[in-house]
């Protein structure tokens, strides 16, 4: 049995200090330091980002890579940590509560839509 690992974040990581002085606005409502949803095979293995959710329940972003997703590879991360590893991510910073954006390659364009989750 695998056990979720965290992802070891120092306090500057990511967006920190330095970083968001390249920034001139956070373009998101989140902080850069709020935690998002992340597999390990993005940070890790460099597969893309290519289907995020800002889910409408609790505000979180999920940034998935498309395929399936179980516990083994959750990760937890900064949203300013996804922003610099994808900085199309930047596109998304007004997705609405409750929406979906995707694309089929990391060049393509991002596609949105409300979320609905068939249950």
């Amino acid at each position: 049995m695998s056990t979720l690992q965290p992802n070891p974040i120092t306090p500057n990581q990511g967006i920190g200090v330095n970083e968001s002085k390249k920034l001139k606005n956070w373009p998101f409502a989140d902080p850069p330091n709020v935690a998002v949803f992340t597999l390990r095979r993005i940070f890790r293995e460099g597969k893309p980002i290519l289907h995020v959710t800002h889910d409408k329940d609790d505000g979180s972003w999920q940034f998935l890579d498309g395929g399936p997703a179980d516990m083994e590879d959750a990760w937890i991360v900064g949203l300013g940590e996804v922003l610099n590893l994808d900085d199309t991510i930047v596109e998304l910073a007004d997705l609405p509560l409750g929406w979906m954006a995707w694309r089929t390659t990391p060049t393509s364009p991002w596609q949105r839509k409300p979320h609905t989750i068939v249950e």
